[in-house]
């Protein structure tokens, strides 16, 4: 997309959002690659962002908008040190705080991967001689989740994490390994096998406007496992369930017949978490439920996880590349690199003295300008 960009040897570049959903790693390299060819080729760059991590480490002036007008604009390290409008304040003000609450003591596994493999078969040489070559996206992974626990996976893209999350929740078929569903053993599961599961264990996606039908309403969406899980009597109630959900999610329950395009993306993906709660599931797999959301919206949306918990006991498998939000939500978080396990324990004890180069190397790229955020 960068070499699209820059055939026609621009003056101006236009980069917006270029590093969302991107982990810290891979986000650091591409905006080093825009600054490197920036100055190499003299021209200048528009970087349009929600991230202001990155606004602070490569811009030089920053324009703050809302609601389609420019509320402040100053230097960045100005802007930073003293912001002047309320709105800019706010901004840098919400970046994820707090900790996950306290989980019960003694709690039992409700999900557990022994040895869990995934692999797959990738064609490459010639056209006519094709070979075949194994990948390895996950190295016999072992983890549990208690109840109440939220455990995150973190990783830099291509890891194997996704892939890991899916295999335990049988979206994706592991090659070896022993998956156990609240003491059950699933991995070898068909799908009709499965069938009475599915309402037990719920996902949010990373795009909630992918993941949510576009052709139909707000209803019709969170209505739809109510009605192939065969939960609810009656129509009305289902809608009744319906209704409920959406109030869990902090959202109105007047929106029934509205459209996924007609909400923001944190409205969407509130949509998205109440469709996976009208279920009443005990456990929620969340593949990067915040990465494509500003940094207000993300503490709007930790805050409905940590409520959502405690109020409807739910396990968490939070997989993010964003530390900042896995401190804030998790209990435990377990490290990846190659498809494999490098190390977990407790978040705090994680973040604070990695024992891997390589998670100490994510911990600086996440953290490393959170103290002049703090201060501003």
């Amino acid at each position: 997309m960068i070499a699209m960009a820059l055939a026609n040897n621009p003056d101006v570049l236009i980069a917006d959002e270029p590093t969302t959903a991107l982990d810290v790693t891979v986000q650091a390299q591409i905006l080093n690659l825009i600054r490197d060819l920036q100055k190499t080729l003299g021209m200048a760059v528009i970087l349009i962002t929600h991230d202001l991590t990155v606004v602070l480490q490569f811009s030089d002036y920053v324009y703050v908008m809302q609601n389609g007008e420019v509320k402040e604009h100053n230097t960045t390290p100005a802007l930073f040190e003293n912001p002047q409008h309320p709105y800019t304040r706010h901004l840098l003000n919400s970046e994820p705080k707090g900790v996950a609450n306290p989980m019960p003591v003694d709690s039992a596994a409700i999900l557990e991967g022994r040895n869990v493999r995934v692999s797959f078969m990738l064609k490459h040489g010639g056209f006519f001689k094709p070979q075949l070559k194994e990948l390895v996206a996950v190295d016999s992974l072992s983890i549990k989740l208690h109840r109440h626990e939220t455990l995150g996976i973190v990783s830099e893209s291509g890891s194997g994490k996704t892939t890991f999350g899916q295999a335990l929740v049988k979206l994706l078929t592991a090659d070896g390994g022993e998956i156990l569903f609240d003491g059950q053993s699933i991995e070898k599961k068909t799908r009709d096998e499965m069938r009475p599961l599915r309402s037990r264990m719920q996902i949010v996606f990373q795009d909630p406007f992918s993941s949510l039908n576009p052709r139909m309403s707000v209803g019709q969406i969170i209505e739809e496992g109510l009605v192939v899980n065969k939960l609810g009597a009656t129509r009305n109630e289902r809608l009744e369930r319906v209704k409920e959900a959406l109030n869990s999610a902090g959202l109105p329950n007047n929106i029934l017949s509205r459209f996924p395009h007609e909400f923001s993306g944190g409205q969407r993906q509130r949509i998205a978490i109440a469709r996976a709660v009208a279920l009443e599931p005990e456990f929620i797999l969340l593949d990067e439920p915040t990465s494509a959301l500003d940094l207000s919206v993300q503490a709007q949306i930790i805050e409905l996880l940590r409520k959502l918990q405690d109020e409807k006991g739910l396990s968490y498998l939070f997989i993010s590349h964003d530390l900042k939000v896995v401190r804030a939500l998790c209990h435990r978080v377990v490290v990846m690199q190659h498809g494999k396990i490098v190390e977990e324990g407790p978040v705090e004890d994680v973040l604070t003295h990695p024992k891997t180069a390589y998670t100490e190397r994510l911990v600086r790229a996440a953290f490393r300008s959170s103290r002049i955020s703090k201060e501003a």
